[in-house]
């Protein structure tokens, strides 16, 4: 399932980088590292089979479901399915990882939150194996 571009609420951004990132996305910056709000907004567009590597967020981060099917996973917990609507909220330092489902692409708005503690702490790619432990 593939979102037309007249559909998206956002452009599609700039390529996200592949050192942190399996498969193709892209990142639109909404609202870049601002001191007064103390926050970082990215529109994050991943194609099917796309995801991130583990990370962590020092000041935790708001993810908001727009289009799509994705997954989230927090370390040591089963893998979460997403559509649009859902909200995770990821609390400061939690190992976690999100990305697109196999046959879907997936969209949301990344809010990275407390930005004056650090925005993100990249950690190893998530592998095919876990990527592929999500059973209905």
């Amino acid at each position: 399932m593939k979102t037309s571009d007249e559909e998206k609420i956002f452009p599609q951004g700039e390529r996200a980088p592949a050192e942190y990132f399996t498969g193709t996305a892209w990142i639109k910056s909404l609202v870049p590292d601002d001191r007064n709000f103390n926050c970082v907004i990215g529109n994050v567009v991943f194609e099917p089979g796309a995801r991130n590597n583990w990370h962590t967020h020092p000041g935790g981060q708001i993810l908001i479901a727009t289009e799509g099917i994705g997954y989230f996973q927090e370390k040591g917990k089963p893998i979460q399915k997403l559509q649009k609507g859902d909200v995770v909220k990821i609390l400061p330092d939690v190992e976690h990882w999100h990305g697109a489902s196999h046959d879907s692409e997936f969209t949301h708005i990344a809010i990275s939150t407390n930005t004056q503690r650090g925005v993100v702490v990249w950690l190893q790619r998530v592998t095919d194996e876990e990527y592929n432990e999500y059973s209905n």
